[in-house]
């Protein structure tokens, strides 16, 4: 028989039972439809996760000072004093890798502008640290080198600090803010960078010369990290190692002890969450494809029940010559039939709920090609799976009792 045939006798069996059809589609819509959002939604947050990583600077290095075992005791990060000027020197010196460095300090306190008050962070830096986080300024200009060195009273503010200082929308440059009683002068005002990966507001900030932060606040000699940036991505890991080295040597750490301090890129950030929302991408998959599982014994099912309802269709059929592989095929092109229809319907849905998701919840999604052809070809094995064997049930039929089946 042609397989014009087949498809057009399995259309007709479909269409005198539109709401069973239906009902039975219903569990591949909503398996495709899950499938398709919640692999959307994973690639999506893995796409804003590595912008968003890249965009603190692709090529960036952090270094920050380690915990030690002394005495049998761990001490706390964030006691540790173990990078200092000398440190920052050896690697401008030494380093071959990397082409900007930038120490870094930070301290908390309220900012107060007149009536206007916000609590934030003021960060100590040298002037690389704009290029090496892929900074710019939309009005004013950088402090200068000499203004690390005269320890200088100047600063740049991002874009929050702006607008809970001046919200009426006054001229900023040139003004002066009050951090912790000292007075800074507003030289430059940063450009939006907005939320970063851990959602913190990476325009919530001060950015003054380090010494002024030192000196002035802190009163330390020691940096709590250091900042720098690779010459391209390909040479992150060679300047990784470089700094390594570079560090042990100048803090004068014996061979086969552990450094007390760490160096992170951007590729190892970009690395460990692009495996973890790999890892979530595939658990939410498989939790939508329980679903399709659930529409394929609704298919197999509905498949067993229609070939005992046409069972005296299917020994006539047999009687005035169709074969068993005809029947067969006829029962297998329908299962099929409903699965693909479904999982269309599964796909215009999914691909709608992805796009309400963005626009209502403002959730990153990413809808690729490949998820939309692998719900087809799972649609298709569907289909084929479940509904074979209820149509290998009516091929092996004996036409005699078909006919005579009440």
């Amino acid at each position: 028989m042609k397989i014009t045939n087949l498809l057009r006798i399995a259309w007709r069996a479909i269409q005198r039972n539109k709401l069973r059809a239906f009902l039975t589609m219903l569990g591949i819509i909503i398996g495709v439809a899950s499938v398709i959002s919640m692999i959307a939604i994973g690639q999506g947050s893995k796409q804003s996760i590595q912008s968003q990583i890249k965009g603190m600077g692709s090529n960036m290095i952090t270094i920050r000072p380690s915990s030690n075992v002394m005495g049998g005791a761990r001490m706390e990060n964030t006691s540790v004093q173990s990078l200092t000027e000398q440190d920052v020197v050896a690697l401008q010196k030494q380093a071959v890798y990397i082409n900007a460095i930038s120490p870094y300090v930070t301290s908390r306190g309220q900012v107060i502008n007149g009536p206007y008050n916000w609590s934030t962070s003021m960060q100590g830096v040298y002037p690389e640290y704009l290029f090496i986080r892929g900074w710019t300024l939309q009005e004013g200009t950088p402090f200068t080198n000499q203004d690390v060195k005269s320890a200088a009273k100047v600063c740049l503010i991002g874009q929050t600090i702006l607008n809970n200082l001046f919200p009426d929308g006054g001229d900023a440059m040139g003004k002066n803010i009050r951090f912790k009683k000292i007075p800074f002068k507003i030289i430059g005002i940063l450009s939006k960078k907005g939320e970063n990966t851990f959602g913190q507001d990476q325009d919530d900030v001060i950015l003054t010369p380090i010494s002024t932060v030192q000196k002035r606040i802190l009163s330390t000699t020691y940096y709590q990290s250091i900042f720098a940036s690779a010459i391209d991505e390909n040479a992150t890991d060679k300047a990784a190692s470089e700094i390594q080295q570079i560090l042990r040597t100048s803090h004068k750490l014996p061979k086969g002890t552990d450094d007390d301090f760490t160096v992170r890129t951007q590729a190892e950030l970009i690395s460990t969450f692009t495996s973890t929302s790999q890892t979530l991408t595939v658990l939410l998959a498989v939790i939508a494809g329980i679903s399709l599982v659930v529409g394929g014994i609704g298919i197999m099912n509905i498949m067993y029940v229609s070939v005992t309802e046409r069972t005296k269709e299917i020994g006539l059929r047999m009687a005035i010559g169709a074969r068993g592989i005809d029947i067969m095929m006829q029962f297998l092109i329908e299962a099929i039939m409903i699965s693909i229809t479904g999982g269309v319907i599964g796909v215009v849905l999914g691909i709608s709920a992805t796009k309400l998701v963005t626009y209502f919840i403002h959730w990153p999604t990413l809808i690729t090609e490949s998820s939309v052809v692998l719900s087809f070809l799972v649609c298709f094995v569907t289909g084929v799976f479940f509904g074979y064997y209820p149509a290998l049930k009516a091929s092996r039929m004996n036409p005699i009792e078909a006919l005579r089946y009440e």
